[in-house]
């Protein structure tokens, strides 16, 4: 089993979408989180440590993880999906944009 936190800032759109779509998808194994500390779940060590691939909504959140959890993030993959925060939870255009960012990537 694969590992994959999704990270946005609030945990509260982007991210769960994302969780959502890929719960039941074999093989892998699900969290979001944010980085705001206003965050619904906000991100932690144990989240790092647990995720074998990491995919945050924009380069901002990649630029917070760095920030915070430097030292455990050296041998993971995180990916940048260009995702701005402008959808919500399960809206049909962010689904279709999640699928087709993460599914080529989670497919390798």
């Amino acid at each position: 089993m694969k590992n994959v936190l999704f990270i946005c800032s609030r945990n509260q759109w982007r991210s769960p979408t994302a969780e959502n779509i890929w719960r039941k998808h074999p093989g892998i194994n699900v969290r979001s989180a944010g980085t705001s500390p206003k965050a619904r779940k906000t991100v932690s060590a144990k989240d790092i440590a647990w995720a074998d691939v990491i995919f945050v909504m924009e380069e901002e959140h990649k630029n917070r993880l760095k920030a915070d959890f430097n030292r455990m993030l050296s041998h993971k993959p995180i990916h940048v999906l260009d995702i701005p925060d402008e959808y919500q939870y399960m809206d049909p255009h962010l689904i279709e944009e999640l699928k087709s960012t993460v599914s080529p990537i989670l497919d390798r």
